[in-house]
């Protein structure tokens, strides 16, 4: 019986996750769904690529999710665009951010004036990636001060995804990572997920992924 409960909890999600996506589409909208550990750096990565992003003329908002506070989107908001809150401690506080959350948040914006919108999901390599959110891409952040393994012991993640970013690669002159480790766990786990080193502080590798990014835009 328990099982047929998780099955029609993911069966009702995957249907509103296409509902998203027939929204998301009929705006030309591109959703990318940002994951990590906590503190690996989504919220900094954010702060530095939309301003880059709105050089550029792309019209961006953000989903952000946390169980509880709203510290994320007040870092956010000097960037003068539209912003919802998701908080799940009021049903739960679930560790991730599925479609029945995205779908009403996507409600808080006009979506004829967007060309992307970002879902900064709940800190966590595992519930995250179990959930479809309606995002046409998944982006996985995963901080050099995290450790080589993350890969192995959380391969759902990274086989989710379409793009992994290394972040805090500034920090690596003071840590004993082994960077070609690192990316030999990723690729032993998707083969084929591009990997993309990036430090925010000293902005390398944002104009990369800014570039990823606009590869992917509809319009």
């Amino acid at each position: 019986m328990e099982i047929k409960i998780v099955r029609n909890v993911l069966a009702a999600n995957a249907e509103l996750a296409g509902t998203i996506r027939e929204r998301t589409r009929a705006h030309d909208i591109l959703l990318i769904n940002l994951m990590s550990s906590p503190g690996s750096g989504k919220t900094t990565l954010l702060e530095k690529v939309i301003p880059l992003l709105k050089n550029k003329g792309v019209r961006t908002a953000v989903i952000e999710g946390d169980i509880t506070t709203t510290m994320d989107a007040e870092r956010l908001a000097p960037l003068d665009i539209p912003v919802a809150q998701i908080n799940t401690e009021p049903f739960g506080g679930d560790c991730h951010l599925g479609a029945e959350v995205i779908l009403p948040a996507l409600g808080n914006f006009d979506l004829s004036r967007l060309d992307l919108v970002f879902i900064e999901n709940v800190g966590n390599l595992v519930c995250p990636a179990e959930f479809d959110t309606g995002a046409d891409l998944n982006l996985v952040v995963l901080s050099v001060t995290e450790g080589e393994d993350k890969p192995l012991k959380y391969p759902l993640m990274f086989r989710v995804c379409q793009l992994a970013v290394i972040s805090k690669t500034d920090l690596l002159p003071y840590l004993g990572l082994d960077l070609n480790r690192l990316k030999s766990n990723l690729a032993h786990v998707n083969p084929q997920l591009p990997i993309l080193e990036l430090s925010a502080v000293k902005m390398v590798g944002l104009a990369e992924l800014v570039d990823w990014i606009g590869r992917n835009l509809k319009k």
